[in-house]
C-alpha cells in the first residue's frame, strides 16, 4: 500500500484544529454513526466527519483507510473523501503530484477489482473527477489510457475482474461529467475530448456484448456503460451496431432492463432526430418485439409489457415529427401507432393489473400537435390517415377509463383507487385535447353510443360502460365550449332515463349536468329535465361534492331563469343543512349557490326566503352567546359565521350583472328600499357583538366575525352603507381590546370603498386614528410577536394614502411615529410584512409634496429609511425581496431626489457599509448610478440585483444563474 508523503493542498477552510483529524478519530466517528443508537451522537459523529473529509488531513487519512484490513464502510469512507478532495478542491493540488495521485488510485481500483464493489464505484467515481479535471491538456487520451491500463496482461487480478472495473469506470466517467461542477468554458472542452473519446469505447462494448464468451454480468455491464455514454449526445449513427445488439439482448430475461434502458436513453437524445435513416432503421427492430410484447401480455409479464411499451413510445414520442416528415414510409410509422395504441389498450385495469397504458398519453398529444403543425395539403392527407384513429383511441381511452366490477373495486386499496382517479383526469385531458383534431363529430360519436346503449333492448347494459360515456362528455363539455352542439339537447334528454344504481355513475351523472350549466342558461326550458336529478342527489352524504358543486355552477349560471324552482331548491338545502348531511367545505358551497340564486329574486321573496333560511341558525346562535366558551360551541359558532359570509359572498341585487363572459348584459329590476343583505345583518348586530364579547381572545371567532362583514362590503359596496358607522364602532371596541390582523384587513375594505365619500369619512377616520394609536401602542411593547397584525397595519396604511391621503392630515395621527414603525418593519424575517412595508413606503414617498406631515417627516427621518434599505440590499434581507427595496429607491430619487443625493453619499461613506466586501469604487458607481435613472424602474431593479450580489459575495458565482 503506498502512502503519500507529500499531500497536496490545504482545502477545507473552518474546519476542526488538524490534530482531530487523525485515522483513529475518523475511524471511532464512523463506528458512532452507524452503531450508536443515539440519534444526536449520529448526528455529531455526520458533522464531524463532513468537516474531516474537506480537511487537509484527509489527504493522508484517507489512504490508510483504504488499507485491506479495515472493514468496507471505512474504506467507503476514505474513497469518499479522496472524490470530495479532487473535485472540490482540485486548485489546491499542484500540478506536478497530478501523475502520482492518478497512478494510486489506479493501483486501488485494480486492488478493489476483486474487493468490495461499492468501495470500487467510490474509487471510480474519484478517478473520472481526476479524468475529466486533467482533459484535454493535461490527459489528453485518458479513455483510452484507462482501456489500455486495464486490458495489461501481467495484472494480479483476473480478466473478468479486471474487465468488470473498467466497465464500472468508463460507466461513471459520463455520469460524472453531468453531475460536475467544471466551469461552463471547461465543459466543453471535456464534452468535445469526450466525445471523440467514444472511439475507444464503442469497438469494446460491442466485442464485449457479441462474444458469446462473455459472461452475463459482463453483457449487464456493457449496457449500462452504453446507456451512460449515450447521454453525452453521441451521434445516433454511431450506436446503431449497440443498439442492435441491445434489441437481440431483450430476449435475455437477466438483461432486459438494462437494454430497455441503454435503448431508451439512446433513441430519446435531443439530437437523435438528426438521423433520420438510423431512425428508419430502428422502426422494423421495435415493430419486431410486438410477439414478444403480446407474449408478455398474455402471461401477466407486466415489466416485459412496461420495457417493450417504453421503447415504442420513447421512438414515437421523440421523432414522430422526422418520421411523419418521411411521407413514403408512412406504413411502417402508422404500424408503430397501432402498435403504441396496443400499449395503451392493454388488457386488464390501471393500476392493479397493468401500469403501461399511461405511459404512451403524452404521445397523442406529440403526433396530434405534429400533424397539425404541417401545411394544408400535407395536414390533409395525414389527417385522412389518422382521424379514424384517433375515434379508435377516443373508444380504447373510453374502455380505460371503465370502473372494475363493485366486487373488484371493493378490493382495492386507497393507493389505488386514487392513482385510478388521477389516471382518469390524464384520460380527461387527452380527450379534450383530440376535440381538437375530431371535433363535433366527438361529441356526436359519444351521444350514438351513449343512445344505442340506453335504448337497446338487446342487452342489459353495463354502468361502467354508461358512466365511461359519460365520462367522455363531461371532459369536453368542461372546457370546450359546446353551446353550438346540436346533440346537447339529445344528452339532457337522455340523462333522466339513466338507471342510477351506482355512487360512481351517480357522480359523473352530476359532473355531466354541471359541465353542461352554461349550456343551460342558454336553454332554460331543459333544465326542468335535470334539476330534479340534482336535487335528490343532495340528500346524498355519497354525491356530496358532486351534486352540491352541480347546484352551485347551475344556480350561477342560470339564476334567471331559476325563480320558478327556487321554493323548492331552497326548502331541499335547508332540508339538508339541518339534517348535517354535508360536511363544512360542501355546506359553505351550499350556501354560495343559494346567494346565487336569491339573487335573481324580488326583494320581498329574498327577504322571505333568508328569514326561514337563516332564522334556525339565528336562534342557534342567540343560544351559543348565552353558553360558556368551550372547544366545541366554538366550532359551532364559526361554521354558523361561516355560512351567513358565504351567503352573503353570493348574494348580489345590484341593478346590472355580466354574468359570464360573453353573455348580454343583463338588467334587474330597480329593488325598492334597503339591501336584503343589509336588513340581516342590522338585525343580527346585536347577536354578533353578544358573541364577540366573549370570544374577543379567540383569533378564529373574531376572524369568522370579521369575514362575513368583508364578504358583504365586497359584494354590496354602495349599499353597505348604512351600516358604516356601528360597524366601524364595532371594530373599534374590538381592536382596542385584542389587536387582531382581520380586523385590520377589515378597516381596509371599509377605507378602500367609504374613505373618500364625505358622508362615511368621520366614522372612517376615528377608525383609523384609533387603530393606529393602539398599533403604535404595540410596536412600544415589542411587535416580533405579531408579524401578521403589521403585515395587515402597513397594508392598511398604504391602502389610506391610496385612497384617501387626507388621513394623513389630522393632528391627532402620529405621522413620525407610524414612519418609524414601517422602518422597523422593514427588519422582520418574514417576507410578507416587509413586502407591505416596502408597499407602504412606495405610496407615502410620492406623497411629500402634497401632504405637510408627510414631507416633514420624510426630510427628517428619510435618512433612517435609506439606511434601512441599503442594509436590507447589503445582505440583511432575503434576495427574493429586492424588486420592492429597488422601489422604495426609485420613489426616494424620483420624489425626493435632491434629499437621497445627499443622503445616499454620507450613508456610503462609512467603511464596511452596507457590507465589507464592496470596495469605495463599486459603492461610488452605484450611487451614480441610482441618482441617474429616475425614469425606468426595472434599470433600477437590475442595479440593485447586481449592487446586491456583489454585497453577499456571489457576484459571478453559480448562485446568480437563476437570480
Amino acid at each position: 500500500m503506498e502512502r503519500r508523503e507529500e499531500q497536496p493542498g490545504a482545502a477545507g477552510a473552518g474546519a476542526a484544529p488538524a490534530l482531530d483529524f487523525t485515522v483513529e478519530n475518523v475511524e471511532k466517528a464512523l463506528h458512532q454513526l452507524y452503531y450508536d443508537p443515539n440519534i444526536e451522537n449520529k448526528n455529531l459523529a455526520q458533522k464531524w466527519l463532513m468537516q474531516a473529509q474537506v480537511s487537509p488531513q484527509a489527504w493522508h487519512f484517507s489512504w490508510q483507510l483504504l488499507q485491506p484490513n479495515k472493514v468496507p464502510e471505512i474504506q467507503y469512507f476514505g474513497a469518499s473523501a479522496l472524490h470530495i478532495k479532487i473535485s472540490r478542491y482540485w486548485s489546491d493540488i499542484p500540478t506536478d503530484q497530478y501523475e502520482s495521485l492518478k497512478a494510486q488510485l489506479f493501483t486501488q481500483i485494480t486492488r478493489f477489482a476483486s474487493g468490495s464493489k461499492i468501495v470500487l464505484t467510490r474509487l471510480c467515481v474519484a478517478l473520472a473527477s481526476l479524468a475529466l479535471s486533467m482533459m484535454p491538456d493535461a490527459w489528453p487520451c485518458a479513455v483510452a489510457d484507462m482501456v489500455r491500463l486495464f486490458q495489461a496482461e501481467d495484472s494480479p487480478v483476473d480478466g473478468q475482474g479486471r474487465c468488470l472495473a473498467l466497465l464500472e469506470l468508463l460507466t461513471v466517467l459520463p455520469e460524472e461529467f453531468q453531475t460536475s461542477r467544471l466551469p461552463q468554458y471547461r465543459k466543453s472542452l471535456v464534452r468535445a475530448s469526450l466525445a471523440v473519446e467514444c472511439g475507444a469505447v464503442f469497438p469494446l462494448l460491442e466485442q464485449l456484448l457479441q462474444q458469446p464468451s462473455s459472461p452475463s454480468c459482463v453483457r449487464q455491464k456493457v449496457l449500462k456503460c452504453f446507456s451512460s455514454w449515450v447521454q453525452l449526445e453521441v451521434p445516433l449513427q454511431d450506436c446503431e451496431a449497440l443498439i442492435q445488439a441491445a434489441f437481440a439482448a431483450l430476449q435475455d430475461s437477466e438483461l432486459f432492463d438494462s437494454s430497455v434502458e441503454a435503448i431508451v436513453n439512446a433513441i430519446s437524445q435531443p439530437d437523435a432526430q438528426r438521423y433520420v435513416n438510423t431512425l428508419l432503421k430502428l422502426i422494423p427492430l421495435v415493430l419486431g418485439l410486438q410477439d414478444q410484447l403480446r407474449q408478455a401480455v398474455q402471461n401477466g409479464d407486466m415489466e416485459t409489457s412496461h420495457g417493450i411499451c417504453r421503447i415504442a413510445v420513447a421512438l414515437g414520442e421523440n421523432h414522430s415529427r422526422a418520421l411523419l416528415d418521411q411521407v413514403e414510409h408512412w406504413q411502417s410509422f402508422l404500424a408503430l401507432v397501432n402498435m403504441i395504441m396496443f400499449c395503451t389498450g392493454i388488457p386488464g385495469h390501471f393500476p392493479v393489473n397493468e401500469t403501461t397504458s399511461s405511459l404512451t398519453l403524452t404521445f397523442w398529444y406529440t403526433l396530434q400537435d405534429d400533424i397539425l403543425s404541417f401545411e394544408a395539403e400535407k395536414q390533409a392527407v395525414y389527417q385522412q390517415v389518422y382521424r379514424p384513429v384517433y375515434f379508435q383511441l377516443v373508444d380504447v381511452l373510453l374502455h380505460k377509463a371503465q370502473f372494475p366490477s363493485d366486487e373488484e373495486y371493493g378490493f382495492w386499496s386507497s393507493d389505488e383507487k386514487e392513482q385510478f382517479r388521477i389516471y382518469r383526469v390524464d384520460i380527461s385531458d387527452t380527450l379534450m385535447y383530440v376535440y381538437e383534431m375530431l371535433g363535433a363529430e366527438l361529441l356526436s360519436n359519444l351521444y350514438d353510443k351513449l343512445g344505442r346503449l340506453l335504448t337497446s333492448s338487446e342487452e342489459p347494459y353495463s354502468w361502467q360502460h354508461t358512466e365511461a360515456l359519460l365520462y367522455g362528455f363531461q371532459s369536453i363539455a368542461e372546457t370546450i365550449d359546446v353551446n353550438y352542439s346540436d346533440v346537447v339537447p339529445g344528452l339532457i334528454g337522455l340523462i333522466p332515463r339513466i338507471s342510477i344504481s351506482n355512487v360512481q355513475l351517480a357522480d359523473t351523472v352530476m359532473f355531466t349536468i354541471g359541465a353542461l350549466s352554461e349550456w343551460l342558461a342558454d336553454h332554460p326550458v331543459m333544465i326542468n329535465s335535470v334539476l330534479p336529478l340534482v336535487l335528490h342527489a343532495l340528500g346524498n352524504p355519497e354525491l356530496s361534492i358532486s351534486s352540491v358543486s352541480t347546484l352551485k355552477k347551475i344556480c350561477r349560471e342560470c339564476k334567471y331563469d331559476l325563480p320558478p324552482y327556487a321554493a323548492n331548491i331552497v326548502a331541499v338545502s335547508q332540508d339538508v343543512l339541518m339534517k348535517q348531511i354535508h360536511k363544512t367545505s360542501q355546506c359553505m358551497w351550499l350556501m354560495q349557490a343559494l346567494g346565487f340564486l336569491l339573487s335573481a329574486l324580488q326583494v320581498e321573496e329574498i327577504l322571505k326566503n333568508l328569514h326561514s333560511l337563516i332564522s334556525p341558525y339565528i336562534q342557534q346562535l342567540e343560544k351559543l352567546a348565552e353558553e360558556i366558551p368551550n372547544p366545541s360551541n366554538k366550532l359551532a359558532i364559526v361554521h354558523i359565521l361561516g355560512l351567513l359570509s358565504n351567503l352573503f359572498t353570493t348574494l348580489d341585487v345590484s341593478h346590472h350583472e355580466d354574468d359570464h363572459e360573453g353573455s348580454e348584459l343583463r338588467k334587474l329590476p330597480v329593488p325598492q328600499g334597503p339591501n336584503p343583505v343589509v336588513v340581516v345583518l342590522q338585525q343580527v348586530f346585536q347577536l354578533i357583538q353578544k358573541v364577540l364579547s366573549k370570544w374577543l381572545n379567540d383569533a378564529q371567532v373574531v376572524e369568522a366575525v370579521c369575514a362575513i362583514f368583508e364578504k358583504s362590503v365586497k359584494t354590496l359596496l354602495d349599499d353597505f352603507a348604512p351600516m358604516v358607522p356601528q360597524l366601524c364602532e364595532m371594530l373599534g371596541r374590538m381592536y382596542s381590546t385584542i389587536p387582531q390582523a382581520s380586523a385590520l384587513d377589515l378597516t381596509r375594505q371599509l377605507v378602500h370603498i367609504f374613505a373618500h365619500e364625505p358622508a362615511h369619512f368621520p366614522p372612517i377616520e376615528a377608525l383609523f386614528l384609533l387603530v393606529t394609536s393602539v398599533t403604535l401602542t404595540l410596536f412600544q411593547q415589542g411587535p416580533r410577536d405579531h408579524p401578521d397584525i403589521v403585515d395587515s397595519f402597513m397594508q392598511l396604511l398604504a391602502q389610506a394614502l391610496k385612497r384617501k391621503p387626507d388621513l394623513f392630515l389630522c393632528e391627532r395621527l402620529d405621522v413620525k411615529a407610524v414612519f418609524q414603525c414601517a422602518v422597523l418593519a422593514l427588519k422582520f424575517p418574514e417576507a410578507p410584512t416587509v413586502k407591505a412595508s416596502c408597499g407602504f413606503f412606495t405610496e407615502l414617498l410620492p406623497r411629500c409634496g402634497e401632504v405637510g406631515p408627510v414631507g416633514k417627516v420624510v426630510q427628517e427621518d428619510g435618512r433612517m429609511l435609506l439606511i434601512a434599505v441599503l442594509e436590507a440590499i447589503g445582505g440583511q434581507a432575503s434576495r427574493s425581496l429586492m424588486d420592492c427595496f429597488a422601489d422604495i429607491l426609485f420613489a426616494l430619487n424620483k420624489h425626493c431626489f435632491s434629499l437621497l443625493s445627499v443622503w445616499i453619499k454620507e450613508a456610503l461613506q462609512s467603511p464596511g457599509f452596507p457590507s465589507a466586501r464592496l470596495s469605495p469604487e463599486q459603492k461610488d458607481t452605484f450611487s451614480q448610478q441610482i441618482l441617474r435613472e429616475r425614469v425606468n424602474k426595472r434599470r433600477v431593479k437590475e442595479m440593485v440585483k447586481e449592487f446586491t450580489l456583489l454585497c453577499r459575495g456571489l457576484h459571478g458565482t453559480d448562485y446568480t444563474a437563476d437570480y
